[in-house]
């Protein structure tokens, strides 16, 4: 009798579904003005150059490089981010710059960049690790409304297969600012957001299980139209950041106010307990380490170290402040 016990528990023991989880951090971040050196004929980017209004010598290039990669290792703690959303970002040089004359040479980095409208020629990128991100495929949205006279950065679509066996879907924004006016600006940034959730809705359609991720400095807050009555509602949720400084309420301060210009939304089914890919609760926050901080001798409080202030070079990171998820992947082992 005591035979038959142990074989049964034995059966057991093997037959039970253990459940290994893996993490998967995903960052967004606007570098500001991640520039090289050179005199690009097509955009607007003199000022950026070493004869142009800001000096930008190959000295204060390669110290930004250095700059922002201390800031992804320090958003990875234990291990970089599995994904790295910018925006900001001039073109591919910055990019392999970045992935192979820093620290960030050592994490296997491979990159996808959106073409541009932007007049300074400035657009999205994504950072993949390939053993957390299989590669798929990528396509580039334009956002720019008809007849506005202002061109602005591409949509960047890329989706890749997680360990999971399911296809993540990265959407990668930077929408039109608030140049002459938050209200007279408006509708360019409604235009984009409609846009942007045209490609969501066909990916519902097309994906079984659609796991979506938007990132982006959507150059709104929670609370304007082209979020709140566009992009959020129908499944999709904008992930409110917590902040462990009391002193920062924003990922962006201008002329003394906070504001959270920079969002990450995503669908339902990270959100479901029983989802092999989740969004874990209460993980979405603003990066506030203190090197990226500097007292706001002007307003008070605290604001983010720029590269610059005004056109006084600053040496620091950037004028937005990072966000950072954490999700869990479920495997199931026998």
């Amino acid at each position: 009798m005591k035979r038959r016990y142990y074989s049964l528990f034995i059966f057991f023991l093997f037959s039970v579904i253990c459940v290994a989880q893996q993490p998967f951090r995903v960052m967004w971040y606007n570098v500001e003005n991640l520039f090289d050196t050179y005199d690009d004929p097509a955009t607007r980017d003199d000022e950026f150059t070493p004869s142009g209004n800001r000096y930008w010598s190959p000295k204060r290039y390669y110290h930004k490089l250095q700059q922002l990669a201390k800031v992804i290792v320090s958003a990875g703690e234990w291990d970089t981010p599995a994904l790295v959303g910018l925006c900001e970002v001039e073109n591919d040089s910055v990019l392999i710059h970045l992935l192979n004359r820093t620290p960030l040479r050592q994490q296997q980095y491979r990159y996808c960049i959106a073409d541009t409208q932007d007049e300074r020629g400035i657009r999205t990128a994504l950072l993949y690790q390939r053993d957390k991100f299989r590669y798929l495929g990528e396509s580039s949205i334009d956002l720019t409304a008809g007849g506005s006279g202002r061109r602005t950065r591409d949509l960047l679509h890329v989706w890749g297969e997680v360990i999971t066996g399911d296809t993540l879907d990265v959407l990668l924004a930077h929408f039109p600012s608030r140049y002459g006016g938050e209200r007279e600006s408006e509708g360019r940034r409604l235009y984009a957001a409609n846009r942007t959730r045209a490609v969501i809705d066909s990916l519902v359609s097309v994906r079984s299980s659609p796991y979506i991720l938007l990132m982006g400095d959507l150059n709104d807050e929670p609370n304007n139209k082209s979020v709140k009555h566009v992009l959020v509602g129908n499944d999709l949720y904008n992930m409110k950041p917590f902040s462990a400084n009391q002193a920062v309420t924003g990922t962006h301060k201008y002329q003394g106010q906070w504001s959270q210009l920079d969002h990450l939304i995503v669908n339902g089914l990270f959100l479901e307990p029983s989802s092999p890919f989740q969004l874990q609760e209460g993980s979405v926050r603003i990066l506030t380490n203190p090197f990226l901080l500097t007292p706001d001798k002007t307003h008070g409080g605290v604001r983010p170290k720029r590269t610059y202030y005004g056109f006084r070079y600053e040496g620091g990171y950037s004028d937005h402040l990072p966000l950072i998820a954490d999700f869990l992947l479920s495997l199931s082992e026998r």
